[in-house]
């Protein structure tokens, strides 16, 4: 630490040459809080009218943060007001072209994503802070009742033409293998592979964030992009929380983190 310090010193008097901005390197931390309200699950975002949604997040500081997870509670209660329970790491996204859309913009951003669980959907007098429910983000993922008429109707001819529009064999039966496993076409529906849904659409120019980042436009013409999207790489992060809950609650008591003091075994259910 004071060695960090030492230089931070010594860059702000010019003793030491202080990089391009460009080729600087900051370490975000993001967080996918998640409850449960009225039987549905919620992240809490936050909102902008000028941005749209964004997960709770902050920046390292590697002078006044301990640890990358103490700096995000410290974000995520700043932000929200909310102080997190349980707590696990996800993943390192910093992919180029996800976060910074163009050179020069200013520097790469390496963020660290967080799963949060907390029993009480509630940040009152937290300014910008919302509830949403999950699948406003991911209307393909909500199986609760049945199939969602939207993969048929329009998330399969899509890509469809995105596979024919390939443009070679190989790489054409590579994506329809994409498409099989995570679609289901004969595989069966894997309620885990949230990731690697999104990840598809989002190559197939599907959803909003392509568009952004990349101008990406579908196969087969442009359609309204699928489902409400968030600034930089934040419906990705959330999409890998996803993924990551629904597997551990196969093995893992992490539901009760989800659940109030008392409650009915058909809320549990």
């Amino acid at each position: 630490m004071a060695e960090l310090r030492k230089f931070a010193e010594a860059a702000r008097s010019a003793e030491l040459p202080v990089r391009d901005d460009a080729l600087t390197v900051l370490i975000g931390l993001s967080a996918a809080i998640v409850s449960i309200a009225e039987e549905r699950p919620r992240v809490l975002v936050v909102h902008r009218p000028d941005s749209g949604d964004a997960l709770p997040f902050g920046n390292f500081d590697p002078l006044a943060h301990r640890t990358l997870e103490s700096g995000l509670r410290g974000s995520v209660e700043e932000q929200t007001g909310l102080q997190l329970g349980y707590v696990e790491q996800l993943y390192t996204f910093g992919d180029r072209g996800r976060h910074m859309t163009r050179p020069g913009e200013g520097p790469r951003v390496l963020s660290v994503g967080y799963l949060a669980l907390t029993r009480s959907p509630s940040t009152a007098g937290a300014p910008d802070t919302l509830w949403r429910d999950w699948y406003g983000y991911f209307p393909w993922e909500d199986w609760r009742e049945k199939k969602p008429a939207l993969i048929d109707k329009q998330i399969l001819p899509h890509l469809a033409a995105f596979c024919s529009a390939a443009p070679d064999a190989e790489l054409r039966e590579r994506r329809k293998d994409r498409v099989r496993l995570c679609f289901g076409d004969g595989t069966g529906w894997d309620e885990e592979k949230v990731l690697e849904r999104y990840e598809l659409l989002y190559e197939a120019g599907l959803v909003a964030e392509a568009q952004r980042d990349r101008g990406a436009v579908p196969a087969g013409g442009a359609v309204p992009p699928l489902g409400a999207d968030m600034v930089f790489d934040h419906r990705r992060i959330l999409a890998t929380a996803m993924g990551r809950l629904r597997g551990k609650m196969k093995y893992r008591p992490v539901v009760f983190e989800l659940m109030p003091a008392e409650f009915t075994l058909f809320e549990f259910q």
